[in-house]
Order: C-alpha cells, then structure tokens, then sequence
C-alpha cells in the first residue's frame, strides 16, 4: 500500500498541471452550477461543518456555484447522481464501486489519512468505556449497529469478518440494526442505545473534541486498511472540468480545510484502486451463498 501511494504522489504532479491548464480550456461548456452530494456520514450540522469549507473552496477555485447537499442514506446520493441531480460527490468505496455502476461515478482524488499518511482508513468496532465490553465473545448477545448498507466499514468489511467467524449476526446479536450513519453509530453507542457497533478511525476521529473523546469507548477490533473514501464527479460531464475539479482537489492545502476533515490531502483518483472492495463484495455473496 506504500509503495502504491508513492507512486500516486509521483502522478500528482503531473495531474495538478493538467487541473491549471483546464481551468481556461472550455469553460463556456462547463455547468454555471453544480451540486455536491455527501453520504451521511454524519447528521446535516456535521456534514456542513466538514464539508462547507471546502465546497467554498471548491467554488472559489472553480468559478462556479457549488451547493453542498446530503440525503437520508447513502443510495439516496447515489440515485441522485443518476439522475444528473448531484454532480461532484464524496462515497465511501464500496458506495463509490455502486455509483461507479449505476450513476457513471468517476473517481478523481482519493483522500489521505491524516494519522497514517497513506489513502486508507481501518474500520474499528467500539463499545462504551466501562461497559466490560472488551472483545468480541463479550458482545454476544448484546445490541448491535451497522450504519448503512452501503457503507464500507460500517456494513460490509464487519458482515465479512463475520462470515469469516461462522457468526451470523442476526443470531450472534440480540438486536441488529442500522443507524443510518457513522456519526448516529458512535454517538448510539455513547448514550447505551446500542452496545456494540461498526464504524472507522477516520470518522471517529471527526467527531473528537466535539461530539465524543476517546475514552469515551473500547475498541475491540480494527480492521486491515481499506482504500480511501473518493471525490467523484459524473463521467458525463465536460473533460476539461472534470479536470479541473481533479485538480482542484489535488492542490488543495489549506490546513484549516483539511483539519475539518481529518485529512492530509489527495491523491488521484484510480477506479482499479478499489477493485479489493470489489472482491470483498463478492466474497461477502459467496460467503452468504455457503450458509
């Protein structure tokens, strides 16, 4: 995976002069406006302080409206990229390999965590701080949170590990149930609504000093590292500014913007980078398919 972002950082280079030199190749076809989808990865407050500044970043850098947007769940940001409502969006990977077959999603840049430097993040499973609730034999029969279907280490990486266990989660748990997001998993888990769920160290770590802090939870199994969330856009929309947003997004350095995302930055965008989701995906049918 190192040596992967290396070579990553050496095309960035090459990419951010591409991104400068579109900024005034075609623009009269370029769209006066466009619509930045998120997934909910937290509650509409958290999302815009995330992701406000650099939808503003965006705009200045662009020269074109951009109006951040979210939905109720993850499909929602999909389906609305399929109907040409959403144009620049971020997924998580495996939202990403589903918006790259059903929405014509193309990935531009992929984030860099700010913690391991590389373009990745773990999924970790959490359960509240003085709950003796400190591996995984500890949770059996307790409440359970994935966050959404569609999400990577909300849904899929854990049902894997899972599988993998022989532990059928609808009868390993007493009650499993999703939570719509990573921010309502964590803050589930805070309040004892739920005594074990799945989520990430980069979403957690969005949330620390504002919502939670560490301590406030054991983590009871981290994950191998899973590709980066991406920043896409819609293939259908004009090369040049497509582009010019991959550049956008590659030469973005503003530390205040990047802290709000727990990020060091990007790197470009590679659709194959995500073929390992892929794989997990059919391993999780395969693995259903045996039982």
């Amino acid at each position: 995976m190192r040596r992967d972002f290396l070579k990553k950082l050496g095309l960035a280079t090459l990419a951010l002069t591409l991104g400068a030199q579109t900024l005034s190749a075609n623009p009269q076809e370029w769209p006066k406006e466009v619509n930045f989808g998120v997934i909910p990865v937290a509650g509409t407050t958290s999302v815009k302080d995330t992701f406000g500044a650099l939808a503003n970043y965006l705009e200045k850098t662009l020269g074109v409206k951009v109006n951040l947007q979210s939905a109720g769940d993850y499909a929602g940001v999909i389906t609305a990229m399929q109907h040409k409502h959403v144009d620049i969006a971020y997924f998580g990977p495996k939202s990403y390999v589903e918006a790259a077959k059903r929405a014509g999603a193309e990935a531009v840049a992929t984030e860099v965590d700010a913690e391991s430097g590389l373009p990745g993040y773990n999924g970790i499973i959490i359960t509240k701080k003085g709950s003796g609730l400190k591996t995984l034999e500890d949770i059996k029969g307790k409440t359970w949170a994935f966050t959404d279907s569609n999400s990577t280490s909300g849904t899929l990486v854990p049902t894997v590990m899972f599988s993998k266990k022989g532990i059928d989660p609808q009868k390993y748990f007493s009650k499993v149930l999703y939570s719509g997001g990573h921010e309502a998993s964590i803050l589930a888990v805070k309040a004892g609504k739920v005594e074990a769920a799945s989520t990430n160290n980069l979403d957690f770590n969005r949330g620390l000093g504002k919502h939670w802090e560490t301590n406030d939870f054991n983590v009871l199994w981290t994950s191998d590292l899973i590709p980066g969330s991406p920043m896409t856009v819609r293939k259908d929309l004009p090369t040049s500014f497509k582009m010019a947003v991959k550049g956008a997004f590659l030469s973005l350095k503003d530390e205040k913007i990047l802290g709000q995302m727990k990020i060091a930055g990007y790197v470009p965008g590679d659709d194959s980078f995500y073929n390992p989701v892929r794989e997990l995906i059919e391993l999780k049918k395969s693995l259903k398919n045996k039982k």
